[in-house]
């Protein structure tokens, strides 16, 4: 596979590395990303191992909470001067509250709000604000208690990242702390045992990789592997993660010392995974305005 200038700056961008490292490892894996990422890290050359997904896409995640159940959903729009719009915002609430009585997105696209469905209030909005938009993602928390909290909100119950926390007990003010940890962080999952088991593999064979350049007995690169791996858990699950409130302990402890459980969570952040295509600022607002 030919190697292009854009695939070594986009590895370079993702992992810190130097030109002819990053053109090295998509030589030595044949164009493959993330094997080119994982290269780099065996060979310590990246300085963080980055998610490859871009956010990139504009809109709003809106919350809502009733009852024990907890929602949040996302919808996209081109630019961020939509974002800003009210009339757009009014939608994403109204979206948001709809969502409580729904089950998933497809019958939340088919749930009626003020005389018409979600999916048909969107198609209005494309209309009349002249720009495409999509209704991405819904995802619910339930619980005893069910906390929500919106990072860098743009209005009330709304913003560029949505967290909620769900909790067995009674609720004494440490779920919004937990939700500002979890905005803060993004773990990858509540606990070990809710890891993507791929995930985990991927970091194991990286480490193994490491260990082994050490040159060091197959006894002690063992030894070395249970640890890392430990170190891994500890920073990408929630219940394992130092609580930024209070790095003397963790999540878990923090929790229990509340007299709560965390049973589950969700992180929701405009745009994850999505690539927008550059353009200048000029060529935002002429879209803006029709040009």
């Amino acid at each position: 596979m030919a190697i292009t200038a854009q695939m070594v700056k986009e590895l370079r961008e993702s992992t810190g590395a130097g030109m002819m490292d990053a053109k090295k490892a998509l030589t030595e894996v044949n164009g493959d990303m993330d094997a080119a990422v994982d290269w780099l890290r065996t060979k310590g050359l990246a300085k963080a191992a980055k998610k490859s997904g871009r956010v990139a896409a504009e809109g709003l995640v809106g919350v809502a909470v009733a009852g024990g159940k907890g929602v949040a959903v996302e919808v996209n729009s081109e630019t961020d001067f939509v974002a800003k719009n009210e009339e757009f915002q009014s939608m994403v609430s109204s979206i948001a509250n709809a969502a409580l009585s729904a089950s998933d997105l497809d019958a939340l696209k088919v749930t009626e709000v003020d005389g018409a469905t979600v999916d048909e209030k969107v198609t209005a909005a494309i209309a009349k604000i002249g720009e495409n938009m999509t209704l991405r993602r819904m995802v619910s928390v339930t619980g005893d208690s069910v906390v929500s909290y919106v990072h860098n909100a743009a209005a009330e119950g709304m913003g560029k990242i949505g967290v909620l926390v769900g909790l067995k007990g009674a609720d004494s003010g440490i779920g919004k702390q937990i939700a500002m940890h979890i905005a803060a962080t993004s773990p990858a999952s509540l606990s070990e045992a809710d890891l993507d088991p791929a995930l985990v593999e991927r970091e194991k064979a990286v480490l193994t990789e490491q260990a082994r350049e050490s040159g060091k007995p197959d006894a002690v690169i063992e030894k070395m592997i249970v640890g890392r791996m430990a170190k891994f858990f500890e920073e990408v699950t929630l219940l394992g993660q130092k609580f930024v409130i209070n790095p003397d302990v963790t999540v878990a402890q923090a929790a229990k010392d509340a007299g709560v459980e965390i049973t589950g969570f969700a992180r929701v952040a405009v745009g994850e995974g999505i690539e927008k295509e550059k353009e200048d600022f000029a060529a935002e607002v002429a879209k803006t305005r029709g040009a």
